[in-house]
Parts: C-alpha cells; sequence; structure tokens
C-alpha cells in the first residue's frame, strides 16, 4: 500500500485508535480493583472516625490492615432501615446514599452501622448533601440515648481551600460531640452558625470563619439526612 496516499492513512490512524482504546480497557480494567479496594478503606475509615476508632491509621505499618481490623473489631452490625424505622433486607455498606436520597421517602432504603467498645453502643450514620461548590458527605455517630452526638466527621467535593474546606479538619468536627439533637422530644438536629454570630447551646456550634455557606449546608445536610432516621430513633427508644 502506498504510504503517501489518504487509504493508508486512515487505515493507520484507524488501527491506532483501536490499539490505543485496547490498553486504555486494559489499564482500567486492572485499576478498577485498586481504585474499588481504595473507595471501601477510605469509607472503613470515615465509619470509624465518626466514633473516635481510626486515630493509629495514620502511623500504621500497613494501613488497609490497620482499618480492616479495627473495623472488625469495633463495627459490630449493620443494615438498612425504612422510612418507618423498621430493619429490612439489603447490603448497609454498599448502599448509596445519593441515589437513595433522590428517592421517595416511602421507597428509601437508608443504612446504619452499629459501634461496640466496652459495652457501650454508639450508631453511626451516613450524611449527605450540597456545598458550595459541590457535594459535602460524612458521617455522624449518636450514643445509645438517640439524642447525644458521639462524634463527627465531613468531607468535601470542591469547597474553597482554607475556608469551607475546613469542614474535613479535625478541629471542626470535634465542635460536635455531645451536642444534642432533640428538644423536649422534638427532633432540632445541630445546627452549624455563624462563627460567634450567637450563643451557642447544646443545638448549635460555630461555624468557620469564612465559611459561612459551607458551614450552613453542614448544618442543613445533618437536619435533612437525620430527619429520615426520626422513626428509627423513636422505635430504638421504645425499646430500650
Amino acid at each position: 500500500m502506498n504510504r503517501d496516499s489518504n487509504i493508508y492513512t486512515l487505515v493507520y490512524s484507524a488501527i491506532m485508535v483501536i490499539v490505543v482504546a485496547a490498553l486504555l480497557a486494559v489499564a482500567s480494567g486492572a485499576l478498577k480493583a485498586p481504585q474499588e479496594r481504595n473507595r471501601e478503606i477510605e469509607k472503613k475509615m470515615n465509619i470509624l472516625t465518626s466514633v473516635g476508632k481510626a486515630a493509629g491509621a495514620s502511623i500504621a505499618d500497613d494501613k488497609n490492615a490497620y482499618i480492616e481490623n479495627e473495623y472488625s473489631k469495633y463495627i459490630v452490625e449493620s443494615f438498612l432501615i425504612n422510612i418507618n424505622g423498621e430493619k429490612t433486607e439489603g447490603d448497609a455498606f454498599n448502599t448509596d446514599l445519593k441515589a437513595e436520597l433522590k428517592k421517595p421517602e416511602t421507597e428509601r432504603l437508608l443504612p446504619v452501622f452499629v459501634c461496640s467498645d466496652n459495652g457501650s453502643k454508639q450508631y453511626i450514620f451516613p450524611v449527605r448533601g450540597a456545598g458550595l461548590w459541590g457535594a459535602i458527605w460524612g458521617y455522624i455517630s449518636l450514643k445509645d440515648d438517640f439524642n447525644t452526638v458521639y462524634g463527627a466527621v465531613f468531607d468535601h467535593a470542591g469547597e474553597t481551600p482554607g475556608l469551607g474546606a475546613e469542614i474535613a479538619d479535625v478541629s471542626f468536627q470535634k465542635k460536635f460531640a455531645d451536642k444534642k439533637i432533640y428538644l423536649d422530644g422534638k427532633f432540632m438536629s445541630v445546627d452549624v452558625v455563624k462563627n460567634g454570630s450567637v450563643q451557642l447551646d447544646d443545638y448549635k456550634v460555630d461555624g468557620i470563619t469564612g465559611g459561612t455557606l459551607t458551614s450552613k449546608a453542614v448544618g442543613k445536610m445533618l437536619f435533612d439526612c437525620l430527619s429520615n432516621y426520626t422513626k428509627f430513633f423513636d422505635v430504638q427508644k421504645q425499646n430500650r
């Protein structure tokens, strides 16, 4: 075939496209398993962090093994609930909260994770919402009175560094510990207010200086997501 002809150029280009596409497909397939593994470990670490059980991950010789061990040790149960607060069949760990929150309330199946340590239990709930520039998400844990916050962890897709991105900072997350979500039997959640704007109480935490909109988004996320669990809280309180 004449290498200077248009046909040769077209055939050569087509072959190169096919070869490159095949190589990319192979590379993508090879990377898929490690990527999924990394996401699984990150999710387990966040669940553990919400109950203060992942502190040694950064210094562990094998981070993945450490997280797996801590998760197996402390997360003793996970399950899905429906809008009536009833346990139902399904895989809590692999449930896509984003997809569930898009469904009508009556069709949602929401994950619950249970941590047990020295006879005490904490209940962990995933949360997800919209920040200033993208998605925000995390986990919040409650003590077994289903009113007192035990801990929280948050992350984001693209909030402003040094401002809204500080929701992922431990100093912000620690503010939620021991806050309450009920007042005189009424669900309140935890509100995130402008830093220094009001006197804080059991239901408020100071937001991030310069990150007011993202801070408010965290408060809205908590209210919207935890509202889905109120019947579950009621059932558990009745069974205590």
